[in-house]
């Protein structure tokens, strides 16, 4: 038992020197620690020094390999132990947003958040080194990443039930209930209250999040996603709060929204998507709001940016194109808004703050279904199931694509087969156009090396899949649609 209590003084070391463990709490805390391990006894372990770590990682390996070895847990009850134990350490929600809107007043929202976002890393929420690890980088104007720390998700129809807790509490995976809640293991779970329209919201970091500081605005109420104009209006009271941000909202619908749906939230975080910096392929003006512009976005999905200074007028076009979206149908197009299945046409509105004022940009979505696309018409098709099935979401339509963990040894066994000249085998027949593709780009530059066709293999694929989802095929009829609300060029 010597080695746990040794761990266990470490770790109360690391929370005094990182975690704002007073030191007045500090038996206090021990002895929870001791009291989740049905321990009665104690004995002072070994002197531990300053840490230099940025993240508890490897003195929670150490606890959990001690507790294992001392019979306390199994190896499988490790990360609910690791929560349990730094839940123990930190500090309480109100300390945390305390101290959070402190640094807010005093050196503004970029080092409120900075801060905020470092001390979940620290406390082992947000899982930094696990994302370090995920492949990323930047090919034909897009991000991809490899998400190697959460399971494939394929199956929309579980977007509906919003990750539903058995028993109703908390109501879902992201109510506030949440907050400390061992039942998912959310002990070190820390949140700060906002107000976004007037209504009381919180903001928390992703664990696991796709990009810089991801993390999102969830309402109080447990309330459906929707999308109206107070959506525009909280979007942009977001980032007047923290103008270093960008904040979006899914679309409420399955196989284009968010895997929870039950709950009504934004994502937002510190990085700048290529969505963002696209540029227009048209521009519009309204003779009714002269101090905004209207442009359609050269971009592979169906989007319009709307410009302004003024929040009023983006309210009002916004609010305009989403009316008029919801009820838009062409046929020829395979466009229908709603049929017995239900609704089929939302927006993924999402914002940014920059020298030219608000950038609220409409993404259309239709979510429809045909006997040729069972799983979605403006979904990526079947040809790229293979490497993206899941549904795309605001982040994806913005440029970051996230794919699935597997791929990484299924796409570096075919860059060996691309190198070595070798044919695909029968267990690879899915890849077949990957694999063409692929080669044909490294037979144009083999000095580049199959690692590199293949990344822009990737990137072609995922730019094809955003071409997918464009409701309007061509920009033309973007602006013909914006026409139709009396926008002209």
């Amino acid at each position: 038992m010597k080695n746990v209590y040794a761990c266990i003084d470490k770790l109360v070391a690391y929370a005094k020197d990182n975690l704002g463990l007073d030191e007045r709490n500090a038996d206090f805390a021990k002895n929870g620690i001791l009291r989740l391990l049905g321990l009665n006894s104690y004995a002072e372990g070994t002197e531990y020094k300053k840490n230099s770590e940025a993240s508890p990682d490897k003195l929670l390996a150490e606890f959990v390999q001690s507790c294992v070895a001392a019979g306390l847990f199994g190896e499988e009850e490790g990360e609910y132990y690791c929560d349990a134990v730094m839940g123990e350490l930190m500090l309480n929600p109100k300390q945390t947003e305390d101290i959070f809107y402190e640094i807010y007043r005093n050196n503004g929202a970029s080092a409120a958040t900075q801060w905020f976002y470092d001390y979940c890393v620290k406390a082992d929420y947000v899982k930094k080194a696990k994302l370090d690890k995920n492949p990323r980088f930047e090919e034909g104007g897009l991000v991809i990443t490899i998400n190697k720390a959460k399971p494939e998700f394929r199956d929309p129809r579980k977007a509906a039930a919003g990750n539903s807790v058995a028993g109703g509490y908390p109501k879902c995976s992201i109510c506030h209930e949440n907050e400390g809640f061992a039942g998912r293991s959310k002990r070190t779970l820390r949140t700060v209250n906002i107000t976004l329209g007037g209504q009381k919201w919180f903001w928390q970091f992703s664990p696991y999040g796709y990009f810089y500081q991801h993390g999102i605005a969830v309402n109080y109420a447990h309330t459906p996603m929707h999308t109206d104009r107070a959506t525009f209006t909280r979007l942009m009271d977001f980032v007047d709060l923290y103008p270093h941000y960008f904040i979006g909202c899914n679309a409420p619908l399955p196989r284009i929204g968010g895997s929870v749906l039950a709950h009504d939230h934004y994502q937002g975080g510190g990085e700048v998507l290529p969505m963002h910096k696209a540029k227009a392929a048209f521009t519009l003006k309204s003779k009714s709001y002269p101090d905004a512009v209207i442009e359609v976005l050269d971009w592979a999905g169906t989007v319009v940016r709307i410009v302004s200074a003024n929040r009023a007028s983006i309210e009002d076009i916004a609010e305009a194109i989403r009316k008029k979206w919801v009820a838009y149908e062409d046929k020829s197009l395979g466009i229908i808004p709603e049929d017995k299945d239900g609704v089929h046409n939302a927006i993924s509105p999402t914002v940014i703050k920059t020298d030219r004022g608000y950038e609220m940009s409409i993404i259309l979505r239709s979510n429809i279904t045909s006997d040729k696309y069972p799983d979605g018409i403006f979904h990526a098709h079947p040809e790229f199931h293979i490497i993206k099935k899941e549904s795309i979401g605001l982040i994806e339509a913005q440029g970051l694509f996230i794919l699935p963990g597997r791929l990484e040894g299924e796409l570096a066994e075919i860059e060996r087969l691309i190198e070595g000249g070798k044919p695909l085998p029968p267990e690879y027949a899915a890849f077949k156009l990957v694999y063409d593709e692929a080669c044909a780009i490294y037979g144009s530059a083999p000095k580049q090396g199959a690692h590199a066709a293949m990344r822009k293999e990737l990137g072609s694929i995922c730019n094809r899949i955003l071409e997918n989802t464009a409701v309007f095929k061509d920009k033309k009829q973007t602006v013909e649609f914006l026409e139709g609300l009396g926008y002209t060029l």
